[in-house]
């Protein structure tokens, strides 16, 4: 898994992280072990890169720094 910090959280449920290979889009389905609404800009997150249909994203989101 990548590492990185949550960069930016948008009110409509979606994300995006400063990973490791650049800036990634996450949705809130994609956060396993919290609450898409607790999360913070700042947090460290591990995750898995995929590919959505505007590019990369993230599509596993674990929260290592509460």
């Amino acid at each position: 898994m990548s590492q990185g910090t949550i960069k930016k959280l948008m009110d409509k449920g979606f994300g995006f992280i400063k990973g490791e290979n650049g800036e990634l889009f996450f949705h809130h389905s994609a956060v396993t072990n919290s609450d898409f609404d607790s999360l913070r800009e700042g947090q460290e997150v591990e995750y898995t890169e995929g590919v959505g249909p505007k590019g990369p994203r993230a599509e596993t989101v674990t929260v290592i720094q509460q």
